[in-house]
């Protein structure tokens, strides 16, 4: 059945190809944005993701944090998909309350509009992140099975980055993460996605409105914002080495990622969207495999034919997880959802997308000198 379906920030990277992924279906979209600057551009209404949708959807420019813009888009909607956030977790450990805000207050703002209002909607899908994982799930020789907290500054500082047991002190293998594991995020931005599922499960549970809440991993494709020195480990490394930059790879290059395909997210997230039957559900978004982003930035060099120089510095940021990849068991079950797009042949897409470009400015090291200033990378 054809729904009616509100996008809040559908005009960002997973929301455009979201919103044009459900027109081709037949739906409805209406996109609420605020088209930020970091994410679209000097000029916004003529970034590439924004004209992807222009006179296609229904689209309000506004903020989730305003009330009455929330009111209007929210009328006659069937299903909300709130994907408007503050995105990166490096930023969101000194611009708190504007992630908390963003975050946190333009959620409840949502909920408070379909509590107080005469709106009813029939399903919520949230966009939340493995970032509420933080470290996430790992495997003791002795204790078995481990929800870490952070790393010390201590251990990171001598160099030593690799994840602890919290009994026992020794060195811990990371295992993937399933939805049962522990919460426990180690940023700003993490806290702000998991409070986000709390309110929307909480409210969702008392309104008697299904909620499906996706966790994704790092998400990443063609047309992602290739000016944002803040979020998209790819796009930064790709700026980088068009523009003859070296690359520093933090830490010891070991650390892990799960890189998930813009297509293959879009996929899922369609799925959770036109799944009846489905009440309070949250689902891992990932490929299920763990890659070391110093391969990954060998990788995207040998692709782009990059003579950028890649070190390895041992530096660190604050609020960093070691390993984190998804379990997909449940997500499989639950809508029969398996990723298609390997992560060889994606970075083949990315890259390919990524040389049509025009090479863009590299902000990269303003954003580490803020960090630095802060005492937040070292």
């Amino acid at each position: 059945m054809k729904k009616n379906i509100l996008i809040t920030g559908g005009a960002g990277f997973i929301g455009s190809n979201l919103a044009l992924n459900l027109l081709s279906r037949g739906h409805t979209v209406t996109v609420l944005d605020n088209l930020s600057p970091q994410v679209h551009g000097d000029d916004p209404e003529q970034s590439p993701l924004f004209l992807s949708i222009k006179d296609k959807v229904e689209f309000v420019q506004g903020d989730v944090c305003d009330r009455e813009q929330l009111q209007r888009a929210l009328k006659n909607k069937d299903i909300v998909v709130h994907l408007a956030a503050e995105t990166g977790t490096g930023q969101s450990m000194y611009e708190i309350a504007k992630y908390t805000r963003v975050n946190v207050q333009g959620t409840a703002l949502i909920l408070d509009v379909l509590a107080n209002e005469n709106i009813k909607v029939e399903k919520i899908v949230l966009a939340s992140s493995r970032a509420v994982y933080g470290e996430g799930k790992y495997r003791c020789e002795e204790h078995g099975s481990i929800y870490p907290s952070s790393r010390s500054d201590e251990n990171m500082s001598r160099g030593d980055f690799e994840v602890k047991c919290p009994i026992c002190n020794k060195d811990a293998e990371a295992l993937s993460t399933d939805e049962n594991a522990l919460l426990h995020p180690s940023s700003i931005y993490g806290i702000t996605k998991q409070i986000q599922e709390q309110l929307i499960f909480t409210i969702g549970k008392a309104l008697q409105i299904p909620t499906v809440i996706f966790r994704y991993q790092n998400v990443y494709g063609p047309g992602q914002s290739l000016t944002n020195p803040y979020t998209g480990m790819l796009s930064i490394f790709s700026t980088r080495i068009r523009n003859g930059s070296g690359i520093n790879i933090f830490e010891d290059g070991k650390e892990s990622r799960d890189f998930v395909f813009i297509d293959d997210v879009v996929a899922a997230t369609v799925r959770g969207i036109e799944l009846e039957g489905l009440h309070a559900e949250v689902l891992n978004v990932g490929s299920g495999v763990a890659s070391d982003v110093l391969s990954i930035a060998n990788t995207l060099k040998r692709l782009l034919n990059g003579t950028a120089s890649i070190e390895v510095s041992g530096q660190y940021r604050q609020g960093d997880i070691r390993h984190n990849f998804a379990d997909m068991t449940k997500v499989r079950a639950v809508l029969g959802f398996e990723p298609s797009v390997t992560v060889e042949e994606g970075l083949r897409r990315f890259v390919t997308w990524v040389i049509s470009e025009l090479v863009q400015v590299d902000r990269y090291e303003e954003s580490l000198r803020e960090l630095q200033e802060k005492g937040l990378f070292k």
